[in-house]
């Protein structure tokens, strides 16, 4: 059981002499391992099932085999989840059982990851870690799963609205070097260096900082950080923290970071990342950057905005648990480290 001294002896043994965890690394992919689609959120409306077709084809491209699992089924569905939290999770757990599954990508994101953090199978993803892509509530899961096991997350473009959405709409050169970003990121043990940057990024508060990256939606951080399955603050020493946002009103971002504020992760964190925003009311006067630096007050850190990660899609990976480093002035991110690793030892 989470908090028994078995479990807790458990955790201080995945602790590095830096009081991080030690990162739980997937397995490299390789050609012809299967990628499996999962609804680990919400449903699939009937108008996006030509979405998971092309998603499928984005993957297959790249040189994996692609099944659906069965909850992504049009039709399927409770409330406004893909099924109740039990059913997400008991299939979410035969997916990391599964030894021929070497990677599960998220459908869509959703509102039902909070219903089952307390019924993933943890042993399972500690015998057998593998790569799970998403982000929106999705992102959710990879905070959790950092947090209790030290999995890399990645915090990275899903089927319906990303490779199947978004990319179908990129231009041909970009999603070119997106294929091969990804397939890189999944496949090979060599650090990917620095991130494609893009015309919109910009430099909010110049500056040098490296760390392990965390982070997630906004919202879905300072949900995790309210659940037992928070991160340790110590775990925010020296991060570089990325967030993103979609929907709501400017006032809420503020007092997201206001909570990150009080809680203390802002005067911990080693530098920030914030990707585009989307849909939220209330931005402009005041902008976002002013936001941020409002909210941050005299902390001299790197912020670098902007960043093509996220709702606006298409997606940047953004690998949690990695370490990078940033340059807010030189507008670059960089991943120093590989998010996979060959065999499956930690």
């Amino acid at each position: 059981m989470l908090g028994s001294p078995a479990a807790r002896w458990r955790e201080i043994a995945l602790m590095t002499d830096s009081g991080l965890p030690r990162l739980l690394r997937p397995r490299a992919l390789r050609a012809g391992d299967l990628v499996v689609i999962a609804a680990l959120s919400g449903p699939l409306p009937a108008e996006y099932e030509r979405n998971v077709e092309l998603a499928a084809g984005v993957l297959e491209g790249m040189g994996f085999r692609v099944r659906r699992a069965p909850l992504l089924e049009v039709g399927r569905g409770r409330w406004w989840g893909a099924g109740t939290p039990a059913e997400i999770a008991e299939e979410l757990n035969g997916l990391l059982r599964d030894p021929e599954v070497r990677a599960i990508v998220g459908n869509d994101g959703g509102q039902n990851a909070l219903g089952y953090l307390d019924l993933i199978d943890v042993e399972a993803i500690r015998a057998d870690p593998k790569p799970i892509l998403g982000y929106s509530d999705i992102s959710l899961l990879h905070l959790v799963l950092y947090a209790r096991t030290g999995l890399v997350g990645f915090h990275a473009d899903m089927a319906t609205p990303g490779f199947g959405g978004h990319w179908q709409d990129a231009p041909a050169a970009r999603r070119a070097e997106l294929e091969q970003l990804y397939a890189k990121l999944l496949t090979s043990t060599e650090a990917i260096g620095a991130l494609p940057g893009g015309s919109s990024w910009e430099c909010w508060r110049a500056g040098h900082a490296e760390g392990r990256l965390v982070g997630a939606v906004i919202n879905r951080i300072v949900l995790a950080q309210a659940t037992r399955f928070a991160l340790p603050i110590e775990w925010f020493d020296g991060a570089v923290l990325f967030w993103e946002e979609i929907g709501g009103h400017a006032s809420h971002v503020w007092s997201y970071l206001q909570v990150m504020r009080h809680s203390g992760i802002l005067d911990r964190i080693a530098g920030m990342v914030v990707g585009v925003p989307r849909a939220i009311d209330g931005l402009g006067a005041p902008t976002l950057s002013e936001i941020v630096l409002d909210v941050l007050g005299d902390r001299d850190i790197p912020v670098l905005g902007n960043v093509d990660f996220g709702h606006a899609g298409p997606n940047l990976p953004m690998p949690v648990g990695v370490r990078v480093e940033l340059d807010a002035q030189q507008r670059r991110l960089s991943l120093l480290e590989p998010a996979v690793q060959r065999g499956l030892a930690g």
